[in-house]
């Protein structure tokens, strides 16, 4: 270092032959770089050359390209990828929020189909299907060797038709089959009820309808309470949504948040990064927040999760989420085709990267499994205790008005009815229980 310092002081001529010294190397480097590429470009065109004269099938030559193409992008990382006209086609109509299939986002490990989530509401979700599961068969076809696009396509077919896929659950000894019939998928993108003075917010998706669904979902069911004051708080839930369009993930965020950063993005070159920040305006009006999240929220239900979790804005209850942090951009081609190419990561408030990691929640909460040979007419009723209100010849409660007796029914017919939700969704309970006991505390303050 000290050489250098030295030599750039010594005058112009010391600059010269010090750049001389450098830029030769670099642009003999350059060049060495070019011919490699040009040679690779021969003997690309020397096998495509080969196949199509040799090989023992006529081939077409532009599919033999296109999955040439495909190769190139997918060795990149699992989220690039080449789309033909009709699947780049089919992909606008799932940021519109209709399409057709199983209602399924899957991504590939070691080599198997891996259901990231079943959407709300599809074929695959009212069958079962669960996020984590493993898919090895297609109508007793193995997947195992296929790209993931070979096997997509093999689960593709006519709506109204049958599919039989065999799954390898966690927790579940032996593979098991599952039946589904393809069905054309109509995405809700926001489902909004009250549960108790609760409301839950169930956001499936983020496309092009999630903020104005939300946003009218929220306002509805607040008045439907009775006003805001009437509220204990929101439960937005972001399980099993495999994300889509950031934009829709920022204004989700920003809905709950008066001020500060949302989201930043870093791609290769400093240049390209971007930040993203909330304007004021709490739809919740500073009532409390949970959000819901497990192994199925990915990408842009991850980006809503961790901005609300850095700036302290709700707790976050669940599992460890999915660990998609890149960030992919969709560049038309001159073939009506299009290219999906990984661009940048993108980072939380606090300057974290979740790509691989996902979102840690502050409290975590395992959703029982479903045991898919378990006897579904079984019910455990819990047994009825006797209280002293069994007693005979009891005591009467003379403290307490008619009005006050019809509240404290009411309120523990209230708690009954929550309690309930534990046996069909112990995750949602938990995070209603959460909102309650926030309530209960600010009531005594």
């Amino acid at each position: 270092m000290r050489k250098f310092v030295m030599a750039a002081i010594g005058g112009t001529l010391a600059g010269v032959v010090l750049t001389t010294q450098i830029a030769g190397p670099l642009l003999a480097q350059d060049n060495t770089r070019t011919t490699n590429v040009y040679e690779q470009l021969d003997l690309f065109g020397d096998i495509f050359e080969r196949i199509r004269a040799q090989y023992v099938e006529k081939v077409n030559e532009a599919d033999l390209i296109e999955a040439a193409i495909n190769g190139m992008l997918t060795s990149l990382d699992p989220h690039s990828s080449y789309l033909s006209p009709d699947a780049a086609e089919k992909m606008r109509e799932d940021t519109r929020g209709e399409f057709g299939g199983l209602g399924i986002e899957v991504t590939q490990e070691d080599g198997w189909v891996k259901v990231v989530t079943p959407m709300d509401g599809t074929p695959a979700f009212n069958a079962g299907i669960e996020a984590g599961d493993f898919i090895t068969q297609v109508n007793g076809e193995s997947l195992l060797g296929l790209t993931l696009s070979e096997a997509v396509n093999l689960m593709k077919g006519p709506v109204g038709s049958e599919i039989i896929i065999t799954i390898v659950r966690d927790g579940v000894d032996e593979p098991f089959d599952v039946s589904i019939v393809r069905d054309t998928i109509k995405l809700t993108a926001v489902r909004t009820k009250a549960v108790g003075n609760a409301v839950v917010m169930r956001v499936s998706t983020f496309n092009d309808q999630t903020y104005p669904n939300l946003e009218e979902g929220l306002r509805k069911t607040v008045a439907e309470l009775g006003g805001i004051d009437n509220v204990d708080g929101f439960v937005l839930d972001l399980r099993n949504n495999p994300g889509g369009l950031l934009t829709q993930a920022i204004k989700v965020s920003d809905a709950f948040l008066e001020g500060g950063e949302i989201v930043s993005t870093r791609g290769r070159n400093p240049q390209d990064g971007d930040r993203f920040n909330a304007v004021p305006g709490d739809l919740a009006q500073g009532k409390p927040v949970v959000v819901l999240i497990n192994g199925g929220s990915a990408s842009a239900s991850e980006i809503v999760a961790g901005a609300l979790q850095d700036h302290h804005r709700a707790i976050v209850v669940g599992t460890k989420s999915f660990g998609k942090g890149s960030v992919q951009t969709v560049m038309p081609l001159r073939n009506g085709g299009a290219m999906r190419l990984t661009t940048a990561r993108y980072y939380t408030p606090s300057g974290r990267s979740i790509q691989a990691l996902g979102v840690s929640p502050d409290i975590i909460v395992e959703q029982p499994k479903r045991d898919p040979n378990a006897d579904s007419t079984a019910t455990d009723k819990p047994r009825r205790t006797r209280s002293e209100a069994d007693l005979r010849g009891r005591l009467s409660n003379d403290s307490l008005t008619e009005d006050e007796r019809a509240k404290i029914e009411a309120e523990r017919a209230a708690a009954e009815e929550a309690a309930k939700l534990r046996v069909d969704d112990y995750q949602l309970a938990y995070a209603i229980d959460i909102l309650k006991g926030l309530s209960v505390i600010a009531q005594q303050k």
